[in-house]
């Protein structure tokens, strides 16, 4: 992976640099006045800083993708025994716009929202949706693409507990989508004390407590029964202490076909839970170097990212991190079985010291064949715009632009700063680049449309699998053009409190050249499609795209 690099003088030049924002917001065209809310604007108890969840998802499978927003609550509502605010439904339209579900897409009010995941927990080729809360984990199915009906009290879920993140994966190859739930802490508003009381504090001010001192919740493996119903197998993770756990990927880490986890850990060593032959994990974070910074010691991991950023079918790692410390790029090294942090060495530690990441994902925004990262950023304390502080609470995003030899920075988009959280891309306009959509605390949903200077054509790749999740998560799916390879593993999991399109997405330099599609099907199996000049695609007004939908066994 050293070849991959220059000496960090080129990439500072490279960061300075001065280019146009590659997102645009248009919020106001086609999500306008959709709002979140999560507690007080104070941030006097923990629970209320990090924010709900996003997913994109095509759930009436009309084409357009969809978009469900996991609202929070405040603590009154809790106090006086109402329920959490419901999370919402937004169906996608012609060019990317968003219109209110009715009301066979409604939800009632629960807990207090946090996150969500995306997958077919009974095989029957529709979407279903998980909802995490502070409260219990909900489930609802998916009623043949005509609205949601909540299968919660069937499902055997959790009913207690702060839950975050959550992934659907098939630890077992069964074909039934099983659970991974990311815990964070015991919080009680009748034993925690509020900001001014619990006499914590930040650089000499008066903040919220946690989440040190606070006692953390270990993360649970439900298995699927394939009727939308699930067991607790736990014990299957195998020994580890429990953490602050906020983020969450699929990944296969050995190459060995099996599904394995990682999870992002805040104040806590991050966890690699990496799949073995009995059917059970093992946590092999530190034995891997994917448990601490740079320095050797823990950080306040938020978000990850996770792709193969140049081809060798093994996954980097990208880990957002508190103000103060910098987001961690983990890439393999020459030992297999082995990781290095060279988040410097790329260019990404130095433009987020003073920022507070969250949200994050690898995409090829300019469709040039290199892998770029966004990052979301906002401080968990209003009180970082106090004076002496090298941060703010609202702060700008950040688009790291791949460049084949690290990553250059640029603002997100133009404008002002946001508190930010959860975010999640997709292609809103089928015009084959990668949009996003990025939830602001206490603020708006904003829709961020990809006006990045293309460079070649969209790849889009969909797969239906035979059985299980027609989405075939787990898969994974190469790219070759010439000696050149990329990789992509399909997963809706989108690293904090959110969830994606399974499809994926790469570059083609030109309808010139030839190219060799794979797909190596969960449980085994593989499929091959070869393209080239005489392809033909879908042509939008923004771009091109080719869209090749894979059924396994063709």
């Amino acid at each position: 992976m050293t070849a991959l690099f220059v000496p960090l003088t080129l990439l500072l030049l490279a960061q300075q640099a001065q280019q146009e924002p590659w997102f645009s917001d248009v919020t106001d065209e086609v999500l306008p006045g959709v709002h979140v809310t999560c507690g007080s604007v104070t941030k006097d108890w923990i629970l209320e800083v990090n924010g709900g969840g996003l997913a994109l998802v095509d759930l009436d499978r009309d084409g357009r993708l969809d978009l469900v927003v996991v609202d929070g609550s405040t603590r009154e509502r809790v106090l006086e025994g109402k329920k959490g605010l419901p999370p919402r439904v937004f169906l996608g339209q012609a060019g990317g716009s968003f219109e209110a579900a009715g009301e066979a897409w409604s939800m009632d009010g629960d807990g207090w929202g946090t996150g969500c995941a995306v997958g077919d927990v009974d095989g029957d080729g529709w979407s279903d949706l998980l909802v995490t809360q502070w409260g219990r984990v909900r489930l609802f199915h998916n009623s043949g693409g005509q609205g949601l009906e909540e299968w919660t009290g069937r499902a055997g879920l959790p009913v207690e507990g702060w839950h975050t993140s959550a992934a659907f994966l098939d630890f077992d190859s069964d074909g039934v989508l099983d659970l991974f739930l990311v815990r964070y802490l015991d919080f009680d508003f009748g034993e925690q004390k509020p900001r001014g009381e619990a006499g914590a504090t930040w650089r000499g001010q008066s903040v919220m407590a946690g989440p040190e001192g606070l006692e953390p919740r270990a993360d649970l493996l439900l298995r699927g029964l394939g009727d939308g119903r699930f067991e607790d197998c736990t014990g299957q993770l195998g020994p580890a202490p429990a953490a602050f756990g906020l983020g969450a990927v699929t990944l296969d880490v050995n190459r060995d076909g099996r599904m394995d986890l990682y999870v992002s850990n805040d104040s806590h060593p991050n966890h690699l839970w990496v799949a073995q032959e009995d059917g059970g994990f093992l946590e092999q974070a530190f034995a891997w170097g994917l448990g601490y910074g740079a320095n050797g010691r823990e950080q306040a991991g938020m978000g990850i990212a996770c792709s193969d950023l140049d081809g060798d079918r093994r996954p980097a790692l990208l880990v957002t991190n508190f103000s103060g410390e910098p987001n961690a790029l983990y890439l393999p090294a020459r030992r297999p079985g082995t990781y290095r942090e060279k988040s410097s060495r790329a260019g990404i530690a130095g433009p987020s010291l003073t920022s507070l990441g969250w949200g994050a994902g690898f995409l090829d925004a300019n469709l040039d064949g290199a892998l770029d990262a966004f990052v979301l950023n906002g401080h968990v304390y209003p009180e970082a715009d106090g004076a002496g502080s090298d941060t703010s609470y609202a702060q700008a995003d950040h688009l790291y632009v791949g460049q084949g030899v690290g990553f250059g920075v640029q603002p997100l988009t133009n404008g002002k700063s946001f508190v930010s959280r959860a975010g999640v891309m997709g292609d809103l306009d089928g015009d084959g680049d990668q949009d996003l959509v990025v939830l602001t605390l206490d603020g708006g949903v904003r829709v961020l449309r990809n006006a990045a200077p293309g460079v070649g054509k969209a790849l889009v790749v969909q797969l239906v699998a035979r059985r299980g999740d027609r989405d075939a998560p787990g898969a994974r799916v190469e790219l070759t053009i010439g000696k050149q390879r990329s990789t992509r593993l399909v997963s809706t999991c989108a690293g904090f409190q959110a969830a994606r399109p399974a499809e994926v997405h790469f570059a083609l330099p030109g309808p010139e050249e030839d190219w060799t599609l794979e797909v190596f099907w969960p449980g085994g199996g593989r499929s091959v499609v070869r393209g080239g000049k005489d392809s033909e695609g879908d042509a939008s007004q923004n771009g091109s795209r080719l869209l090749v939908r894979v059924e396994q066994g063709s």
